[in-house]
């Protein structure tokens, strides 16, 4: 399984911010104010950062590893933005699998759909066999 990778694009919209937004209460005028985040160095309203690594959510539960995959622990840099209407494609490889429990390490990267990387790191898994969850 080392090597493995998996991937998954879409499209964010503006509609994302407002659900996201509803669902944490992250108001951030560079996410809403069109002057505000114009006047940033930002340079125009930008999608959080939650957004952004959720793609990697859907990849490691759906894809890699898998159905009962939850993240451990994660360390993430945000490299550049992300607006209303990119593309973002997360990519996760596994680099290393335990072979005492169901625990892998994955490089994970999100990236716009002109090819600048926006988000790179690691990320620590488990997968719950999926035997337990019934």
């Amino acid at each position: 399984m080392v090597g493995a990778s998996a991937s998954r694009s879409r499209t964010v919209s503006a509609e994302d911010i407002e659900r996201f937004s509803q669902i944490t209460g992250d108001y951030n005028p560079l996410h809403y104010d069109e002057a505000a985040a114009t006047a940033s160095r930002f340079g125009g309203i930008i999608v959080q950062g939650g957004i952004t690594s959720g793609i990697l959510n859907a990849v490691v539960a759906e894809d890699l590893p898998g159905p009962g995959t939850v993240f451990l622990k994660t360390e993430w840099s945000y490299l550049a933005p992300v607006r209303p209407g990119d593309e973002i494609t997360g990519m996760v490889e596994v680099l290393d699998v335990r072979t005492d429990k169901p625990v892998a390490t994955l490089r994970t990267t999100v990236s716009r759909g002109d090819g600048v990387i926006v988000l790179d790191g690691t990320a620590q898994t488990y997968t719950v066999p999926l035997g337990e969850l019934g």
